[in-house]
């Protein structure tokens, strides 16, 4: 188990490489967490690092697919940083991303405090602390090269891969009647490629993947807060993405997200 200075330790090595778009191979062996407590104990320096208040939290991984392509065998979250998350329609910088992927997402907006406790939270308990589901663009990243070789722990203390996030307008309310789990998404690059997906492809559902995170925060002894967005991974086929391209997510009757990186 990593004490206080090990996991700032990591942090600062880890943040460092994300603000100037270097890669590492894995954490020093004194500071390379065992476990998932010491994984999050290092993610969570990064409150202080940023300086601002967290905007909410990811989930990466939710697919088999995706789970296998990083070597883990479950889900791992991470913390939506206030200086990186935009606002639907935004122009973002490419900068040094490694991943160069656009994924859509659906995103969830807290109403109320889910604190720890002994049982786990059901979906129902869950849906009813939601004040909304929003359409979200996530442009993950990683501060290790390979990625896909970091293991669970290192990935979870790179912030579960967290870079830029883009969050649309509250969908209609109506979005609490229709089936997310056979909803169409569809992500395309204006000019270029397409990909198609539907709820099913977040854990099976994207309810039960925002109950997943508020049970992992719980067993952590972590809150999820109200006001808290919780992007829920990716319900498409990453898109493949460069600088100047625009990238738009259609969910249909529920709206729609945009983004752009700069040329």
């Amino acid at each position: 188990m990593l004490d206080e200075t090990q996991t700032r330790q990591a942090a600062e090595l880890i943040w460092r490489c994300w603000r100037d778009g270097e890669v590492i191979v894995a954490l020093p062996p004194d500071l390379r967490p065992s476990d998932r407590r010491d994984a999050y104990a290092i993610q969570a320096h990064y409150e202080s690092f940023s300086g601002n208040p967290p905007v909410g939290w990811k989930i990466a991984a939710t697919s088999e697919a995706g789970q296998k392509h990083i070597g883990v065998d479950g889900p791992v979250a991470g913390r939506l940083l206030a200086e990186h998350v935009f606002e639907d329609g935004a122009t973002l910088d490419f900068g040094h991303n490694r991943m160069a992927v656009a994924e859509p997402e659906f995103a969830f907006r807290m109403a109320q405090d889910l604190g720890p406790r002994d049982d786990e939270y059901r979906v129902e308990e869950v849906l009813a602390a939601v004040a909304s589901l929003h359409p979200a663009i996530e442009i993950p990243d990683s501060r290790f090269e390979p990625f896909e070789r970091a293991g669970a722990a290192q990935l979870i203390a790179d912030n579960a891969c967290t870079h830029d996030f883009v969050l649309g307008a509250a969908m209609p309310e109506a979005w609490r009647d229709i089936d997310l789990v056979t909803h169409k998404v569809t992500a395309a690059i204006e000019g270029g490629i397409t990909h198609d997906g539907i709820g099913a492809n977040v854990l099976g559902d994207p309810r039960v993947a925002l109950t997943w995170i508020v049970n992992e925060l719980s067993r952590f002894g972590m809150t999820m807060r109200a006001d808290a967005v919780v992007t829920t991974g990716t319900c498409a086929v990453p898109l493949p993405v460069s600088a100047g391209d625009r990238v738009t997510v259609d969910y249909g009757v529920l709206g729609q997200v945009t983004m752009r990186f700069a040329a």
